[in-house]
């Protein structure tokens, strides 16, 4: 395929040696002139491992070259990638203006260049872009291409390099997303990144812009969390790189997708308690973890949020399908159900609740203890079926996935849904009062 690379930096730079390695006829375009120079005679403008010999060989084979015109670089091309830099503003904000500057001369280049053979152009965004960027700033750039006879898509397909090793990562990212939903640029994109070993995730622009945000947060929260816990420790004479190197062996729940599907809150038996205890190892050795100190606070938002959400319906009933922490389990203690039913009932709201393990009578030591003194009529707000807690119900609070509690709220189909749960399933994501926690 041919193919237009706008920007020449890190990520622009190893895109375009990538994809011309791959056999893709590739363009480079960079505004400054050093750059341009450099990778035409063969030399790469930034340090990057094994970057100088992709791009010689590139340059070599006649399939990679670089200019400082767009026009030149989109002459019949058939897909434009974006990689330009989205520094942060004054305020934080993400600055577009490299994303919108070389938009603008993409589209200007496009009453200069000739179309390709098949007719379209797809425009794809790599830079990083806040959610909502490709509605609002990339796709009316070309609205009128059709005037200067192109026919052009728009997509976000985020890069997932890490400098220093970003060739490797290149050929080995850890997913290939294509947000559109233009079916030719679908099909050009899957073409683009054929030689990869994976499918494609296909999803909408947004969630495509969203992903890389995500990732990077989660990365840097890493980093952050194994700092804190190495500071509290180390005032314990603990190693902290041997206590991580363990950890790290654990797949099932540490490195995993376990904890990762938003839903409600945290609660249980465990978590709540050793968090509070580590806060009080970290002042007790004059410690600062504010990632670990705002976590208790985050969590308790969730709660929060779910209150004011029921108050803002407007409603008075309430049916809550789930009490206990989490699913197969009668464990009510630091339950964030609990405290969800204990603020309703304390705002007035007539609540009733069914769990489907849940027997108070059968309750012991702490755990009967704790539901003791947080809903202590719970007899009263106890429903003996899940029809029962739902009947007139406005509001259905769930967290329980179980079959008869799915199969109730199908049934009763209440005004408002609010799945604290994450994966109901589609048949309930179909009702019409429907809505999810965090999406």
């Amino acid at each position: 395929m041919r193919a237009a690379v706008i920007g020449l930096g890190y990520v622009g730079a190893v895109t375009a040696a990538g994809l011309a390695a791959r056999g893709h006829e590739v363009v480079g375009v960079d505004v400054d002139g050093s750059k341009v120079a450099q990778l035409s005679a063969g030399r790469s403008p930034v340090v990057e491992p094994g970057l100088v010999e992709l791009i010689g060989a590139g340059v070599a084979s006649g399939r990679l070259r670089a200019t400082t015109r767009v026009a030149e670089a989109l002459e019949q091309a058939e897909v434009c990638l974006i990689c330009v830099g989205t520094p942060s503003g004054a305020h934080g904000e993400t600055d577009l203006g490299h994303i919108e500057r070389a938009l603008g001369e993409v589209r200007e280049a496009l009453r200069e260049a000739t179309p390709p053979e098949g007719g379209l152009l797809s425009v794809v965004v790599r830079s990083t872009v806040p959610p909502g960027t490709g509605d609002q700033v990339v796709t009316p750039v070309f609205d009128d291409a059709a005037a200067d006879g192109w026919q052009v898509g728009t997509a976000m397909c985020p890069e997932f390099l890490r400098e220093g090793c970003g060739v490797a990562d290149f050929y080995e990212p850890p997913f290939l997303v294509v947000g559109t939903d233009h079916p030719g640029t679908r099909a050009q994109l899957e073409q683009l990144f054929a030689f990869l070993d994976m499918p494609a995730h296909h999803v909408d622009v947004r969630t495509a812009e969203a992903l890389k945000y995500a990732c990077n947060a989660f990365h840097a929260t890493k980093v952050v969390f194994a700092n804190e816990v190495a500071r509290v420790f180390r005032s314990y004479g603990v190693d902290a790189r041997r206590v991580m190197e363990i950890f790290c062996e654990d797949h099932k729940l540490n490195i995993a997708a376990a904890y990762l599907r938003p839903g409600f809150a945290f609660g249980g038996s465990c978590l709540p308690k050793d968090l509070r205890s580590l806060h009080h190892m970290a002042r007790e050795s004059d410690v600062d973890v504010p990632l670990m100190f705002a976590t208790l606070t985050s969590n308790e938002l969730v709660v929060r949020e779910v209150v004011d959400r029921v108050v803002a319906t407007g409603r008075c009933r309430v049916g809550m399908l789930g009490l206990s922490f989490k699913a197969d389990t009668d464990d009510v203690r630091e339950s964030p159900s609990v405290d969800l039913a204990e603020r309703l009932v304390g705002k007035g709201y007539d609540v009733r609740i069914y769990d489907p393990v849940l027997v108070p009578e059968d309750l012991v030591g702490e755990n009967r203890a704790h539901l003791a003194s947080r809903l202590p009529h719970l007899s009263r707000l106890l429903a003996p079926t899940p029809e029962a807690a739902l009947a007139g119900a406005d509001v259905a609070l769930v967290s329980s996935a179980a079959a008869p509690a799915l199969e109730a709220l199908l049934a009763a189909d209440p005004s408002v849904v609010l799945d604290l749960h994450g994966a109901l399933g589609p048949e309930v994501e179909a009702l019409a009062g429907y809505r999810g926690t965090g999406w």
